[in-house]
């Protein structure tokens, strides 16, 4: 037979209220006490039945992260941390793969796993504002990301206007005066890129410097061949650049590939400034500078927003948190230091 509250009640000799308060955290307990209970429940070995614990509460104890991509590190490192939170938590949390599809992101939205989850991160792609408001189900929702703004609910996002004219003017600050954008998009629900962007535009326009549309290159996937691909066509041109801000990671990664392949040098004739910090960036011939997003602190907010909004303990208004980032400087701007 396990130890139970029973068990810890009299070793400590308290209520059994207050043992069940303690461990569940119903009620306020006085710190003298709540060390008593404490020690019992660590001279005994208690490990609480949280399955079972769940169940009286009319909840599974599973909640979901439904994320785009798979193979992007980025929203791999952010399930990763989300994982842990939600397990230092007593969650368990699914990982769901919406492929950036709107027919999938709604079904999530609209509570498609209910019955086996109590609630769902969502990090939507296609989905519009419009979309969220009109949802019927009441399964708590998180969302985060830059796609949808101004929704009752809790939202975690970095401001990527701020994030790409700080990678634009690091590049200004080492003087270079054609910088590429790498990653722009057609389709209006890329938030995020037309963001990113703006935010070039706008330190460019900062900066003295003009806009140049042939320094605009799009991508369709966000990955390093669409940065492979890009590169090779702004190195083609009559004046090509000689800096480069990359969508992500990914791209800057595939960027930097094709400068080597024509036999320049980085960042001596191009430098170059990915966005996300993954670790392969990290590991990277040159290594990269790029924006780095709080991944940590994304993952564990939303995960302890919605558990908060799942358990009641959230009764505020939903809120929307700007996540940091901080620019990370590495070689492939700055050379390597002797």
């Amino acid at each position: 037979m396990g130890v139970s509250l029973k068990d810890i009640a009299k070793h400590a000799g308290v209520s059994l209220a207050t043992v069940s308060n303690v461990v569940n955290g119903y009620r306020p307990v006085g710190e003298a006490t709540r060390e008593r209970v404490q020690q019992a429940i660590d001279e005994l070995g208690y490990t609480p039945n949280l399955s079972a614990r769940h169940l009286r509460r009319g909840r599974t104890g599973v909640i979901a992260l439904a994320i785009p991509e798979l193979n992007n590190p980025y929203f791999a490192e952010l399930a990763g941390f989300a994982i842990r939170e939600a397990r230092n938590l007593g969650y368990t949390l699914l990982i769901d793969y919406t492929d950036g599809d709107r027919d999938t992101e709604l079904t999530l939205a609209e509570g498609f796993r209910e019955q086996i989850i109590d609630g769902i991160i969502l990090s939507p792609v296609q989905i519009t504002r419009g979309d969220i408001l009109g949802r019927s189900s009441d399964l708590p929702l998180v969302l985060i990301g830059e796609s949808v703004f101004d929704v009752p609910h809790d939202h975690i996002a970095i401001d990527n206007l701020a994030a790409s004219h700080a990678a634009v003017q690091h590049l200004v600050s080492l003087d270079r005066r054609r910088i590429a954008f790498v990653g722009a998009h057609e389709d209006v629900n890329r938030q995020p890129a037309h963001l990113r962007l703006s935010g070039y535009r706008e330190a460019l326009a900062t900066a003295g410097l003009p806009v140049d549309p042939s320094l605009v290159a799009t991508a369709t996937q966000f990955g390093r061949a669409d940065g492979l691909t890009a590169m090779r066509t702004l190195l083609a041109l009559p004046e090509p650049p000689d800096a480069v801000f990359a969508y992500n990671d990914l791209i800057a990664i595939g960027a930097m590939r094709a400068i080597t392949e024509a036999g320049l040098r980085i960042p001596e004739d191009v430098a170059v400034i990915g966005f996300d910090d993954v670790e392969e960036g990290r590991f990277s011939n040159p290594t990269l500078t790029t924006i780095a997003p709080d991944k940590e602190h994304i993952g564990r907010l939303a995960v302890r927003s919605l558990v908060d909004r799942v358990e009641g303990k959230a009764v505020d208004a939903p809120r929307d948190v700007a996540s940091p980032f901080r620019l990370v400087t590495r070689e492939s701007t700055l050379g390597r230091r002797r």
